[in-house]
């Protein structure tokens, strides 16, 4: 696991932690410059996710001790926020849960939570996971799907799909196993009910068009969670719109004072 910094270290901290199976970089390259004038912004790259190590992604919450104890070292176990794309939302889930660090703003970002049983996690890793690591490492969609997908292309589909690598060269030294072992352990991994920490408040970026299920979700799982509502798809703020996505987050972390 790498942790790439940014901005002056004497600004609030927070920290991006990226969505299933995507770089750093394609996650939050377009954000981080807009954030690092207002932040001390330090990015995950998790086990597995990084051309420049040769490791393999263990599970969830292996990667989650590894980011407490980071945290710990280096910013005496507290920072301002943490933003979590997609999968990164379950991480400040657990971090928030796990009471090891404190997060003034926790952040999810279009987090779907999903979690299954075992064996309907391991259902899903046969069937869905040969193929993501095919596109993923090759950055192109097999034959069979390239018609289909050619005509369901819009510029969010193809921002969206470009953190995975797709059109751009992919992702070749990404390891199959350590995506079957982040999509696996993202599922089993318990996220509590009702979670509540004092001096915390949760956040939620609901992407409207992903469904009322997902309200419910972030409601279910957090105590009075402040949901965002967005008239969008899945992380479609931060894709297409970064400036946006910049000014929301220094607003969820800053009092309006500050911003002026």
């Amino acid at each position: 696991m790498k942790f790439y910094t940014f901005g002056n270290e004497s600004a609030p901290v927070i920290l991006l932690l990226p969505g299933t199976c995507c770089h750093w970089k394609r996650n939050f390259g377009e954000v981080i410059p807009r954030l690092k004038q207002d932040f001390h912004v330090v990015c995950v790259s998790y086990d597995g996710f990084d051309e420049t190590e040769d490791t393999v992604f263990p599970d969830m919450l292996t990667e989650t001790e590894k980011i407490e104890t980071y945290i710990k070292t280096n910013y005496g176990g507290r920072i301002r926020a943490a933003y979590g794309c997609s999968l990164g939302g379950s991480f400040v889930g657990l971090l928030v849960q796990r009471k090891n660090i404190h997060i003034d703003h926790a952040i999810l970002g279009s987090s779907d939570l999903d979690q299954d049983a075992v064996w309907k996690a391991k259902v899903k890793c046969k069937i869905a996971i040969p193929l993501l690591h095919k596109i993923v490492s090759t950055g192109e969609y097999p034959k069979a799907l390239q018609g289909l997908m050619e005509k369901k292309r819009t510029p969010y589909r193809d921002q969206f799909m470009a953190m995975f690598g797709i059109g751009n060269g992919g992702l070749p030294f990404m390891k199959r196993e350590s995506i079957d072992n982040q999509f696996y352990s993202d599922l089993i991994t318990p996220l509590e009910n009702g979670i509540c920490v004092p001096g915390t408040t949760v956040h939620c970026f609901w992407a409207a068009k992903m469904g009322e299920e997902y309200l419910h979700r972030y409601q279910k799982h957090f105590k009075e969670p402040v949901i965002h509502r967005f008239d969008m798809e899945h992380e479609e703020l931060l894709v297409l719109y970064p400036e946006q996505w910049a000014q929301k987050v220094k607003e969820v972390c800053f009092c309006c004072a500050e911003l002026l």
